[in-house]
């Protein structure tokens, strides 16, 4: 199926529960066609409210998919098409909004974001079309952008790769828990930022932790929806921040972040506001470790890395990296060596360290517990692969970490 039959029946799909428009671009950022009834309306919208500039600059710089956000709260996806190599079309759909919008806060905003210049005869009409779009949450929106990316490209991605544009911008405390538990508690949310810097796709057992020992931001509320809202704006700020420690830019960061806060605010369950939560860490979580994924290591060697960082709990052997990268048990570990410096087992080893560091600071498990739990033999085996790689033995390290009681 060529781009154009692809692009075909995607129109037919992505009407199917909503009523969202398609819109192609030329190389040079020209209108060449739409599905859309109201075109010259929110053509026009696309481009005042900054849009079109942002569609055009990212495709300069790269060719993943973007969602586009605006401050009146409409939002618009964009994937490229290349032919032989060179820009050929930018496809849009959009616009949507993620969460209901009242057209107050439209009008009121009108003149900050649009400009008085655009005429009182184009507003009305622009409002009357806004009541028409419809709303679609982030993840349903975003894996509509994705399926449009696949139709261009046959290139299969997840919604960590979508760019991002970010949207414009109590009566007393509860009793203080015991000194003991808040340091279980600090321990175990530095280790689930920890996943976060260091984009560890094995993460959930430290999350698992984290959600155990602390119900979230201390507020008095009578209304837990409420309650909730604060502590996933809490959470997504402390893991943004730790997303820019691991590497990711604080544009990509702080846009992503608003976005989840803003999908907090406009959530409508509990259910809703775990589901953003979880979303929110996994997002940012996959996007660190894009961003420290090392491009001098080649797709074989980096498909063994990650399969080490989530088979820990495992014995792993060099006959398993060569049956995950598809080549010989031999070229495996001369190419993995080749490239970081390493061997398999010293690697695994001081994966392995690094992780035990982990649980040894957020968790009680005992040493004996928490070498079964990374796949060594015994405990001595455990403390001695740990004390050759820090100088000190596992008890010595939690004491350190734990300080005066």
């Amino acid at each position: 199926m060529d781009v154009a039959q692809s692009m075909e029946l995607f129109r037919e799909l992505i009407q199917c529960g909503n009523e969202i428009y398609t819109w192609c671009y030329d190389a040079e950022g020209a209108l060449l066609e739409s599905n859309c009834p109201d075109e010259n309306i929110l053509s026009t919208a696309f481009s005042v409210l900054g849009c079109h500039e942002k569609m055009m600059a990212h495709w300069r710089e790269q060719s993943t998919p973007i969602t586009l956000g605006s401050g009146l709260s409409l939002v618009w996806g964009a994937a490229y098409e290349e032919r032989d190599g060179q820009p050929f079309h930018a496809w849009v759909i959009g616009p949507v909004f993620y969460t209901d919008v009242s057209m107050k806060s439209i009008r009121e905003g009108f003149d900050t974001y649009v400009g008085v210049e655009a005429g009182m005869a184009w507003k009305h009409h622009f409002i009357d079309v806004l009541y028409r779009i419809p709303t679609v949450p982030h993840i349903v929106f975003s894996r509509d952008l994705l399926m449009l990316h696949y139709c261009l490209t046959g290139e299969r991605l997840m919604i960590s790769d979508i760019g991002i544009q970010a949207l414009p911008e109590s009566s007393g405390p509860l009793p203080h828990a015991g000194h003991k538990d808040r340091h279980k508690i600090w321990s175990a949310e530095q280790a689930m930022l920890q996943m976060v810097k260091n984009g560890d796709l094995d993460y959930q057992r430290a999350l698992n932790i984290s959600q155990t020992l602390s119900n979230g931001v201390p507020v008095r509320s009578r209304d837990p929806l409420r309650y909730g809202k604060i502590s996933n704006t809490v959470f997504c700020s402390i893991v943004c921040r730790a997303a820019i420690e691991g590497g990711l830019s604080p544009e990509e960061a702080y846009a992503l972040g608003d976005t989840y806060i803003q999908m907090s605010e406009d959530a409508r369950t509990m259910d809703e506001l775990t589901a953003t939560a979880l979303t929110m860490y996994d997002d940012f979580v996959h996007r660190v470790h894009k961003c420290r994924t090392n491009p001098k290591l080649s797709p074989v060697v980096q498909k063994c890395v990650d399969y080490i960082e989530m088979h820990l709990g495992e014995r792993i052997r060099a006959a398993d990296l060569a049956a995950v990268a598809r080549y010989s048990e031999y070229y495996t570990t001369q190419r993995f060596h080749k490239e970081t410096g390493l061997s398999i087992n010293d690697y695994i080893k001081f994966a392995k360290v690094e992780r035990a560091k982990i649980l040894l600071k957020s968790t009680d498990q005992d040493v004996r517990e928490i070498a079964d739990t990374l796949g060594y033999s015994s405990r001595s085996h455990f403390s001695q692969s740990f004390k050759q790689v820090t100088g000190q033995s596992p008890a010595e390290f939690r004491r350190q970490c734990s300080g005066p009681n």
